[in-house]
């Protein structure tokens, strides 16, 4: 529940409530600093990591030349005439002001003043913002967004400067008391979606956002289990960004978190990349037209080629090379499902494997799943090159979690032929037609833009 209790003029008791409710002694963080500030006590309470330093001493030095006689008879009119700082508030009411020294902002109660006077000199720690790994780019800008919102913010602003440029910063969870931006173009944003998700986001009630905009993004669109594809289009480029923003869409950021969360999407938005745009028209549509070719082929390849092995007299002659001619082992349909178990267990390996170490190893995995396992007759040297290709093509996708949506579509194309022939490999199809044409997102439209009742 909110704080409602209100500041008071004897500095005594604010600090007697403010030690009671924080743990001044048990944690070395939070830092309490007693002074004389024009001949009346004051004090000071920070959090040590968040101040910065040299602020806060030319800050504090000011304070010590201020006469008794000059001292003012509010904190508003003390804040004007001795606090040479640029940002700095008044504040009246306890829950605003834990919920401000807590994040980082520091807090001076002086007596005789019913307010509290909080100084913004905080600074987080942060890395630079280099090119992100997972969104490069041949051309263009090298930044990329960082786990501090307000860093993030500054770098779509420092691209759009406009006035109709909105960042709204609310709070949400109870506990972490998350900082989340909405950002938008006030006259190019859709009004409708735009209140649909300031509505959403008002009415959470949640402890925490544990895992950050994962844990919005759940929270705001309660996803159905058996549709894997996302909702939410994600990216960590401040350009991607800035051109979502200014067709009109609308992007949520979340501090402690490196990456934009772009509404509304589609299909088509999440098969983009910042290549498309950085070259010549004719350059991006091609880059456009193999991406979605490639897209198409890693969903259907392996399914298509298991069909007609099952049915070798629907096989044209031109194609009869394709035929498996060695010796079949172990059926084709746990081949395909043991290798796909395997490229994912080698790209969870590489994930955690010390980066002095991924390459050697990654070249070891790669010789001794294809050329012995193809020796030792576990697997066929055909099925060994069409999950090759699938593996390599699947980094062509841009979007992670559409990669994994199109890997389980793949799979559950890969049982049902596997069970039923060509009537399970039609079924498959259709359901994987449905779970992208019928999969809402927050704005209420499908996968491919149609607006649906």
């Amino acid at each position: 529940m909110p704080d409602t209790r209100r500041v008071t003029a004897s500095v005594r008791e604010n600090v007697a409530y403010m030690n009671q409710v924080l743990p001044v002694e048990e944690s070395f963080d939070i830092i309490q600093r007693d002074i004389v500030i024009g001949g009346k006590e004051a004090s000071f309470y920070f959090i040590d990591g968040f101040t910065k330093d040299e602020s806060m001493l030319k800050i504090m030095d000011s304070f010590f030349g201020i006469k008794e006689a000059d001292m003012p008879s509010s904190a508003t009119e003390f804040s004007k005439a001795f606090i040479p700082y640029v940002e700095v508030d008044i504040i009246g009411d306890f829950d605003q002001i834990f919920r401000n020294v807590l994040s980082g902002v520091t807090c001076l109660f002086i007596d005789g003043y019913e307010a509290c006077i909080a100084i913004d000199c905080r600074t987080y720690p942060a890395r630079s913002v280099d090119e992100p790994d997972k969104d490069k780019s041949l051309r263009g800008s090298r930044d990329g967004f960082v786990e501090t919102i307000v860093f993030n913010t500054a770098l779509m602003r420092r691209r759009i400067r406009d006035p109709h440029l909105i960042m709204e910063m609310i709070e949400i969870g109870e506990s972490s008391r998350t900082d989340v931006a909405i950002c938008y173009m006030a006259d190019r944003v859709d009004q409708k979606l735009l209140d649909n998700v300031r509505s959403r986001m008002k009415d959470l009630k949640v402890d925490a956002l544990r895992m950050n905009q994962q844990s919005l993004a759940e929270y705001l669109f309660k996803r159905k289990w058996f549709n894997p594809f996302p909702k939410f289009k994600f990216t960590e480029r401040p350009d991607t960004t800035a051109a979502c923003l200014l067709e009109g869409k609308v992007v949520i950021m979340v501090d402690n978190s490196p990456s934009a969360m772009i509404l509304p999407t589609s299909v088509f938005d999440m098969i983009e990349e910042a290549n498309d745009y950085y070259f010549p028209t004719l350059t991006g549509i091609y880059l456009k037209v193999s991406r979605a070719l490639i897209t198409f082929l890693t969903v259907f390849l392996t399914p298509v080629f298991l069909l007609f092995m099952q049915n070798l007299n629907w096989l044209p002659k031109m194609f009869s090379f394709i035929v498996v001619e060695d010796t079949v082992n172990i059926p084709l349909i746990f081949q395909l499902l043991m290798l796909e178990l395997a490229i994912d267990g080698l790209r969870l390996a590489a994930l955690n494997t010390p980066s002095m170490l991924s390459t050697p190893l990654s070249v070891i995995a790669g010789i001794v799943m294809g050329e012995f396992a193809v020796k030792s007759g576990w697997f066929n040297s055909e099925v060994m090159l069409y999950m090759a290709f699938v593996a390599v093509a699947n980094y062509t996708q841009p979007n992670f979690e559409l990669g994994y949506a199109l890997k389980f579509m793949r799979l559950l194309l890969l049982v049902l032929t596997a069970l039923f022939n060509w009537i399970g490999f039609l079924i498959g199809c259709v359901i994987v037609v449905c779970s992208v044409c019928f999969n809402r997102t927050l704005s209420g439209r499908s996968y491919l833009n149609v607006k649906l009742n």
